[in-house]
């Protein structure tokens, strides 16, 4: 196999191990998103002088003398080396002949301390709902999931992605498929501990919370009439809030970026949520009429920024009692804020997925933009780093989904479909130095989801950095006490059966009832897995199966334990069903019950009975 200078490998090995030879269509299709027409026209993966990472050790030579300015503003002349000491940090070399250098000096392992031997739970944030919410799990409902789980032993909470929609109806269910990956949603905001709320009129008050909690009443989450009533509140304590120095800070520390994202929220709610079909003059972040737009809409800009700083302050209320693990989408909605900032490095025409492997014959297409390798390197990872630095705000730790996007990226043209895909190389180099060093700035570790096909080495190169690989025991032919002690070790996850519905077959019938036609064969074999594994009873309970499975994944030396709210409360559903789209309420059903009822059960007491034991 071999690389061009754009990163796109001329060949690859399905899942069966069947070789697929790049073709001239698809090379083409490729290098015509990368913009390679002519071929100066994008800066191709291996320009030598756009980064350099030093690590501890590293080689400190330069081709003659440069200027360095570190990150702190400080700057001295050099002559053929850097200095033994330096920072870890981003600084800029200026070699005397001219250009811009990043210089990434990153530790080049991630945070994780020695000592971490946890257990917790995997939340999807929506659906775990208390009594007071108001049709979505939101942020005080994640603080009360914290001081819960902690009571009963547990150090770590994973959430889905928190990651914002464009806040235009309708509302995008999937966490997965995000606006913007730098800021979050609003929807999780818990309106009654926004300051000002006690200050609105006692009947406002009350319309407001019995229309909120009203949408508590059905288990399918309805985000367009959640959006609707907690917007109406907002604008309502909005319209009350004259200024506060923290959230001055909070502007002046977000810097331009923040502007960039509440200025595409206002043109979102006024143009619609497509930034291609905007008027030429502001379909840019310097469009010809952005500034105009900025200063006739300058209350409606502050009011989306405002927003942020609100999720920003529950978020960090809520991270207090836990070490709350964030999920990183690996990638983004074309037509989102993020693609909006940056879109003149984004590849338009293709989408990122995965080949043909056993369990899709076609392949999979996600849907998602990816950067183009060359031009995300030479603006300096600036969004990379952005998005990075904004997911470890107030985590305890970060799981990287598809982190083999890291290393390639499966592109495909989507004139061709998911047969004529091809690899797409980055710097891993470069991107995992820089996870690093942002993993040891927020003192996070991080967990690379690293499940499918996974090309060799790179479990190794993971390793290496310290990341956290990711284990399900539904997948690992090995029992859970062989895992690796570098993992994050769970039973299931979000896009595959409960063990209740599993178990007590309900999957299997809910996917043929949508008309699908699942794996039987697999499905019962993965079964009698969990029966083995569990030295289960044909007949035993669900709940027995549940206990069980946990006690075995117990016996994992990983240094992180999941069980998932769903098991923990013994659903039969799973939260997503994967190619599907209208046939399944994907993202949006509510756990059977709310929180103040499920803090009473007792099976998730028993979980937590099962892997505290690990500790003996």
């Amino acid at each position: 196999m071999a690389t061009d200078r754009f990163g796109i490998d001329d060949s690859y090995h399905d899942a069966r191990g069947v070789k697929h030879d790049l073709s001239r269509a698809t090379r083409a299709a490729l290098q015509a998103a990368m913009g390679v027409e002519p071929e100066t026209a994008a800066p191709p993966l291996d320009e030598p002088d756009a980064v350099r990472v030093l690590l501890p050790g590293g080689d400190r030579a330069l081709d003659g003398a440069a200027d360095l300015v570190l990150e702190d503003g400080s700057s001295r002349p050099l002559d053929g080396a850097l200095p033994q000491e330096l920072p870890f940090g981003y600084h800029r070399l200026y070699p005397r002949g001219g250009g811009e250098t990043l210089l990434v000096v990153s530790p080049g392992r991630c945070h994780l301390p020695d000592d971490l031997r946890a257990w917790g739970f995997a939340a999807q944030l929506y659906a775990a709902r208390s009594r007071s919410s108001w049709g979505i799990g939101d942020l005080a409902d994640l603080a009360r999931l914290a001081r819960w789980t902690r009571s009963l032993g547990g150090e770590v909470l994973m959430v889905n992605p928190l990651t914002a929609p464009t806040p235009v109806a309708p509302i995008e269910p999937s966490p997965y498929y995000p606006s913007s990956r730098r800021y979050r949603n609003p929807l999780f905001l818990r309106i009654d501990e926004v300051p000002g709320w006690s200050g609105l009129p006692a009947a406002v008050r009350e319309r407001l919370t019995n229309a909120g909690t009203a949408l508590n009443g059905g288990r399918q989450i309805d985000r367009d009439a959640i959006f609707r009533i907690k917007q109406e509140a907002l604008e309502a304590l909005f319209a009350g809030f004259h200024g506060e120095q923290g959230f001055e800070w909070f502007c002046a520390g977000e810097g331009q970026a923040l502007t960039d994202f509440a200025t595409y929220a206002a043109l979102a709610e006024r143009h619609g949520k497509d930034w291609r079909r905007w008027p030429a003059g502001l379909s840019r972040p310097d469009g010809a009429d952005i500034a105009g737009f900025r200063a006739s809409e300058a209350a409606r800009i502050r009011f989306h920024a405002w927003t942020q700083w609100l999720i920003d302050g529950q978020l960090a209320r809520a991270s207090r009692d836990i070490a709350v693990i964030h999920d990183l989408p690996i990638g983004l909605d074309v037509a989102g804020a993020d693609a909006w900032c940056w879109q003149d490095l984004m590849a338009r025409d293709v989408s990122v997925g995965a080949p043909a492997d056993e369990f899709n014959a076609n392949g999979q297409d996600w849907g998602l933009t990816p950067f183009i390798p060359g031009r995300l390197r030479a603006a300096h990872y600036r969004p990379f780093i952005e998005t990075i630095r904004a997911m470890l705000r107030h985590a305890g730790g970060l799981r990287i989904d598809h982190v083999m996007g890291l290393f390639r990226l499966f592109w495909i043209p989507r004139a061709l479909g998911a047969k004529g895909g091809a690899y797409v190389r980055s710097r891993a180099d470069e991107l995992l130095a820089i996870v690093a060093l942002e993993s040891l700035r927020a003192q996070a570790f991080i967990i690379g989801e690293d499940l499918g096909t996974v090309e060799a080495g790179v479990r190794e190169r993971l390793a290496e950095q310290r990341m956290l690989s990711y284990r399900l025991a539904y997948f690992e032919p090995a029992p859970p006490r062989e895992f690796p002690e570098l993992a994050l070790s769970s039973v299931t996850t979000h896009d595959l059966p409960t063990i209740a519905g599993l178990w007590t077959g309900a999957d299997l019938t809910a996917l043929k009832g949508i008309g699908l036609d699942p794996n039987e064969d697999g499905t019962r074999a993965l079964r009698d897995k969990l029966r083995a594994l569990g030295d289960l009873e044909e007949n035993a309970s669900t709940e027995a199966a549940i206990v069980a499975t946990h006690r075995a994944l117990a016996q994992a030396p990983s240094r992180i334990l999941l069980a998932t709210l769903d098991d923990a409360v013994a659903v039969p559903e799973r939260p997503n069903v994967p190619g599907t789209v209208r046939e399944w309420p994907n993202w949006s059903l509510a756990l059977p019950q709310p929180l103040e009822e499920i803090e009473t059960m007792d099976l998730p007491r028993q979980l937590a009975d099962a892997l505290t034991r690990r500790r003996d």
